[in-house]
């Protein structure tokens, strides 16, 4: 199918309350894994990658040429959205510029006039070359690649503003952080969920998706949560694998220094949690 904007699926997920996986991915195992998963899934994607991802994968150029090879090269026939996550607005203009197919404009930090005119701004730019937008209000708790957010609830009314812009989904603080949730963390924020999501009418986002029981991730996506990001528990999957496979001494034996073996574990991991989110999501068969 090639990549495609979130546009549509967004739309199919808000109407019919499941949430299409939004996955970070930091390298080729990565992004070769979770296009594999949610193909046997038949679950529509949206592959991200935050401004540091970027850097260190060598450039927007790179990251697009390296989706778009794997999409063709291994018969990606799902609906595949390549998305930049946390976006300044020269990122998100640069990432346009490279072929990336959606945006998020981070104006969060930003006093709320100032995100409205720079989301504006950004949204002709994207409208003329077919990519998808989202826009935050309120902030996201926790860090992610030098950004901290102390979690303030997203505000309705500004919510209601941003939406009327003509973005394709919005990001809103709802007490859910970046990063793994500290045992003192409760729960999201269902009534403000309820407010925000009456004032916007769109597929709202879910940031810190990794570490929210199931209860609530099912809940907030019967309150209007169409798309929720995944990225530490992958990572922590990952991690865990290859520890386990070196600490048992397997990575001395035969030639499994090759990168091919010793990265193979932590890839089987990340393909598990994958698929255990699509199902969580209720993304499954929704191509």
């Amino acid at each position: 199918m090639g990549l495609v904007n979130a546009k549509i699926m967004m739309k199919d997920a808000y109407k019919k309350k499941y949430a299409v996986p939004h996955i970070n991915i930091n390298n080729l195992e990565w992004a070769k894994t979770v296009l594999l998963s949610a193909q046997d899934m038949r679950s529509p994607l949206i592959l991200a990658t935050s401004e540091g991802a970027v850097k260190y994968m060598g450039g927007y150029k790179t990251v697009y040429g390296m989706v778009k090879g794997l999409i063709e090269d291994l018969k990606i026939t799902i609906p595949v959205a390549l998305h930049l996550d946390h976006g300044s607005y020269e990122a998100c203009l640069k990432a346009i510029a490279s072929g990336y197919t959606s945006v998020m404009y981070d104006g969060s930090h930003e006093d709320f006039k100032t995100n409205l005119k720079n989301t504006k701004k950004l949204l002709k730019v994207a409208v003329a070359a077919g990519v998808s937008v989202e826009a935050e209000v309120g902030t996201i708790g926790g860090e992610e690649d030098g950004i901290v957010g102390n979690g303030d609830l997203a505000d309705p009314a500004e919510a209601k503003k941003m939406t009327s812009l003509g973005i394709d989904m919005l990001a809103a603080g709802i007490g859910n952080i970046h990063g793994p949730y500290p045992e003192s963390w409760k729960s999201l924020n269902f009534e403000a969920l309820q407010e925000i999501s009456a004032k916007a009418k769109i597929g709202l986002v879910l940031h810190g998706g990794s570490g929210i029981p199931k209860d609530q991730i099912q809940k907030a996506i019967s309150l209007g949560i169409s798309k929720i990001n995944v990225n530490t528990e992958l990572q922590q999957a990952n991690a865990k694998a290859i520890w386990e496979f070196v600490e048992s001494g397997k990575a001395k034996q035969g030639k499994n220094f090759d990168p091919r073996k010793l990265y193979a574990p932590g890839s089987l991991a990340m393909r598990e949690t994958v698929i255990e989110k699509i199902k969580e999501f209720g993304s499954e068969n929704r191509v």
